[in-house]
């Protein structure tokens, strides 16, 4: 009898542990790239968002705009030579522009080349009725944006008009826009003219720029939230990248000098001078609060 009841119970834990095998397997896309896996889904993303409907007293001075960087890229290359499908995270560049829109501010969309934003829309909060009215507000913007190269030309000097440069995250923000000379110009350009900048999760990838052509790192000796990499090297565990990645974003700024405030991927956020930060795609809500808040209080 109990020979019979330790088969039967071993026969469940082999079934379970097959089905979460196959729930933890990367989704093979069309173009051969890797999306997250029933399993990461969800663990990691959500229907409705934790955004606060807050009613700021707006902003009405000159200074209303603000840069928006997002990438036009999809696939990140991990070190196996799998390609994880992904760009911008919905919610870490929508949310923050909820808060900001509702401040009084509006926003410059540019990808580096003026090709489409990319979404990771697997992670779409579909239920989410804020975050949709401000997508399709802006999905004319995201599908026909401007050109970094070009802002950068013609927009930005001696302008008056900008409050913030904003890079949101996702792990698309690391293909290309650390490396991308526009991008460092733009962030010398917010730190010159003393605007702010609001990044979080893998967005701060793009304060990396700053050190291209042996410059010194512009951000050395701030403080910042940002994802940590020893997450990102435990996510292949569930299918939520299909490898391990090439290069991580917090120990490559540690080792600029930044002070990295968090070891979580949570709601932590971090004001330093200004550089507004946050830790993960928990932090999204936070951070819009934060930088609507910070921008309003600086700019009355």
């Amino acid at each position: 009898m109990i020979k019979k009841i330790l088969i039967g119970v071993a026969s469940v834990v082999v079934l379970a542990v097959v089905i979460i095998y196959f729930m933890a397997q990367p989704k093979l896309e069309d173009d051969g790239s890797y999306s997250p896996s029933s399993l990461a889904l969800n663990l990691g993303t959500v229907a409705v968002t934790d955004f606060e409907d807050i009613k700021y007293t707006k902003y009405t001075g000159e200074r209303s705009k603000i840069l928006v960087i997002f990438t036009e890229q999809k696939n990140l290359e991990m070190k196996n030579g799998k390609l994880f499908s992904t760009g911008n995270h919905p919610i870490e560049a929508l949310v923050p522009m909820l808060h900001l829109k509702n401040a009084g501010f509006d926003f410059e969309i540019v990808t580096p080349t003026g090709k489409p934003v990319v979404f990771e829309m697997w992670a779409f909060p579909n239920e989410d009725e804020n975050v949709k009215v401000i997508y399709d507000e802006y999905k004319s913007n995201f599908e026909n944006p401007g050109k970094l190269s070009g802002f950068m030309t013609n927009s930005s000097v001696n302008d008056s008009a900008y409050a913030a440069v904003f890079v949101p995250g996702g792990h698309g923000a690391m293909i290309g826009i650390p490396e991308d000379r526009n991008v460092a110009k733009a962030l010398n350009w917010a730190y010159n003219s003393d605007l702010f900048t609001i990044t979080l999760c893998h967005g701060p990838g793009s304060l990396l720029s700053t050190t291209l052509d042996n410059q010194e790192f512009l951000y050395k000796g701030y403080k910042m939230a940002v994802f940590p990499d020893a997450v990102d090297e435990m996510t292949p565990m569930v299918g939520y990248l299909p490898g391990h990645m090439k290069a991580g974003v917090s120990e490559r700024l540690k080792n600029l000098g930044a002070t990295i405030v968090n070891t979580e991927s949570d709601k932590t956020v971090c004001v330093d001078r200004k550089l507004i930060t946050g830790a993960s795609p928990l932090a999204s809500n936070e951070l819009g609060k934060l930088a609507a808040e910070t921008l309003l209080k600086e700019l009355k």
